[in-house]
């Protein structure tokens, strides 16, 4: 159930809210999605939602809907911990982030702060402090959630709340929702308020959402401050899959997926195209030959966890990429310089089209291999990350869709489009998910 038919239930009086926020709650203390329960503030935003719908003045949509926010954004008497033993030694916050504030004032109720990779420098979703919440699987297999956002999605694909916030870096939304087989909106980076979030990469931290559904994304992007949305395109949806390797260095079982989704698309008037993308081409050539700004911003942000009295209380995984970027943060110069450009030359060959290509080039895999071996989990979690961080590098909010069977290895086909385009972004992904 996503929320929009939850909050439907809810102000119908067919079920209680304050039932639901427990349940939710009794969920969340149980799952490693979550690092905080926020169980005194979820009953009381409850009970005031319950006595909102049942006098008829709901504030919101989703009026009475548990929510679930990752543990960058700050919570009123809450540690917000980035999911760092280091960091969790910080006082309590005084105040909401300003986004958590606009779904809390939409009568939102707050569950909890979901897990994460710490510091959310991670593709991969594994947490050695506070647990990794893997992906849901009915063969019970022990695979990873996908990172950064972690809990969120894993809460989301769990049910524990049908919608949870989430930041993206380099693909820390689009990634997770792919591996759990939810849909994940990744904003451009000047779309809603970072007020109240811990950074990673300031110049291209965003937020997005993971969901069930588009009508409950739609919904949260106007509660969290999102801009009117666009017309539908008047001449249909067009959308450009680039050759090369965002398609080529995917595996079998990923590729012939997307392409069988490309089909089904077709079938129903969406216009397929695949071309080569110079700007792709040319940024991904260009962080490769130097370095990436978030790995360079990482550093300058985290740079103090690499000194003695800490360095043993991080993440090994996190410390060898903080590690490498310490080795490689002065190579970033060009990589500055030539972004703007790199923007405006992949607006001008994207034209009305919105990029198409699959999310992750992989499924999600199991956690042993890669706890057992640190070349394997680095060269996993550069994987994961290699398309999405292209895409992030040009400033492209995306939308990560399920697709394929349900009870398969979940996959992602990821439409994306040039920076601060989201309006036309939300509402052909609309029309995407109804045919999907």
């Amino acid at each position: 159930m996503d929320g929009h038919d939850l909050a439907l239930l809810l102000s119908s009086g067919k079920i209680d809210g304050y039932s639901i926020a427990n349940k939710a709650i009794e969920l969340a203390e149980t799952d490693p999605s979550f690092i905080t329960v926020t169980r005194e503030r979820a009953l009381r935003e409850a009970e005031n939602s319950q006595e909102r719908l049942s006098s008829g003045n709901s504030c919101s949509p989703l009026d009475g809907v548990p929510i679930a926010v990752k543990d960058l954004f700050d919570v009123e008497n809450t540690v917000t911990t980035a999911g760092s033993l280091v960091l969790a030694q910080r006082p309590p916050k005084s105040q909401d982030a300003r986004v958590v504030q606009r779904i809390s004032q939409a009568g939102a109720v707050l569950v909890g702060k979901t897990n994460l990779s710490e510091l959310a420098f991670s593709g991969l979703g594994i947490n050695p402090h506070y647990g990794t919440p893997f992906k849901p699987d009915t063969r019970n297999r022990r695979l990873i959630p996908g990172g950064s956002s972690s809990g969120s999605a894993v809460a989301v694909a769990k049910g524990i709340v049908p919608i949870a916030l989430g930041t993206d870096t380099s693909g820390s939304v689009r990634v997770p929702a792919a591996f759990c087989g939810v849909i994940g909106y990744k904003a451009s980076s000047k779309r809603y308020s970072h007020h109240g979030m811990t950074a990673l990469s300031p110049t291209l931290d965003s937020i997005g959402i993971l969901a069930h559904s588009m009508r409950d994304i739609l919904v949260m992007d106007q509660l969290m401050g999102g801009p009117s949305l666009a017309s539908p395109p008047a001449t249909g949806i067009r959308l450009l899959v680039p050759q090369g390797e965002l398609l080529d260095d995917c595996d079998v079982e990923v590729r012939s997926r997307f392409e069988a989704t490309l089909q089904h698309l077709a079938s129903h008037g969406v216009i397929i195209e695949h071309r080569r993308v110079s700007a792709l081409d040319d940024a991904q050539r260009m962080m490769d030959q130097n370095t990436t700004i978030v790995g360079v911003e990482a550093y300058n942000e985290y740079k103090y966890l690499l000194e003695p009295s800490t360095r043993d209380r991080i993440d090994p995984g996190i410390l060898r990429r903080l590690t490498n970027a310490a080795q490689n943060h002065h190579r970033a110069g060009p990589v500055y310089q030539a972004m703007n450009a790199l923007r405006q030359q992949l607006r001008r060959e994207v034209g009305e089209s919105f990029l198409a290509c699959p999310t992750v080039r992989h499924t999600a895999p199991e956690i042993k291999p890669l706890l057992e071996n640190d070349e394997m989990y680095d060269q996993v979690n550069r994987r994961s990350l290699r398309t999405t961080m292209l895409l992030s590098y040009l400033g492209m909010p995306g939308i990560s869709f399920p697709i394929g069977p349900p009870d398969e290895d979940s996959v992602g086909l990821l439409a994306s489009a040039p920076v601060n385009e989201d309006g036309r972004l939300l509402t052909v992904a609309d029309s995407l998910f109804s045919l999907l």
